[in-house]
């Protein structure tokens, strides 16, 4: 679980922050903007489609790794949703940074120096229950902690964090990062200058 989770966040990132960036550094974001679309049709084919690609990478990794482990998952439909809500909600944040970003150095900044620190301490490999008591409730901060946790509850029935808050930060962080995005086609940031 943990390194389909780590491979569906990173793609949903960069497939979406470059599919932004790449229209707006060679200037052809203006046809995009122009076009007879709403800012919402605009997101839903960006978004949408990082989104897919991420969760249908994961799926392939999932489906290679019952060719060498004896895996079960527990519960298929929640396995689903989590890698779902996971890849859309990191689209979404990869579609703000393709926004955010000037350069190709800032385009990879949050991915290489926040993401995968956050992935990595957040349990992915190992559960935090293994930490010293201090660092697990310092980890509690970390929202990929409730990520990675309910995606493996999916498949062993057993997480570090209740589910419920799992479903619930992983739904908050999806409705932030649509209210950023809301209020960056609102005020045209970065997108008209």
């Amino acid at each position: 679980p943990g390194l389909i989770m780590l491979t569906v966040l990173q793609q949903a990132i960069q497939n979406a922050s470059f599919g932004i960036y790449f229209p707006k550094f060679i200037g052809t974001i203006f046809e995009v903007l122009s076009a007879p679309l709403s800012s919402f049709e605009i997101v839903l084919g960006y978004v949408g489609a990082a989104a897919f690609k991420a969760l249908l990478i994961g799926l392939i990794i999932l489906g290679t790794s019952f060719f060498f482990v004896d895996l079960s998952i527990a519960h298929p439909v929640f396995m689903l949703l989590f890698l779902l809500l996971t890849s859309v909600s990191f689209a979404l944040l990869g579609f703000i940074l393709g926004i955010w970003a000037k350069s190709f150095e800032q385009l990879n900044l949050v991915p290489l120096l926040v993401v995968t620190p956050l992935v990595f301490l957040g349990g992915a490999f190992s559960s935090v229950s293994m930490l010293p008591p201090a660092w697990q409730t310092v980890t509690l901060f970390n929202p990929v902690v409730y990520l990675v946790s309910g995606f493996r509850w999916s498949f062993f029935g057993m997480a570090d964090v209740p589910v419920v808050m799992s479903l619930l930060v992983i739904l908050g962080f999806t409705a932030l990062c649509l209210a950023i995005i809301w209020w960056m086609f609102r005020t045209g940031y970065r997108l008209r200058d």
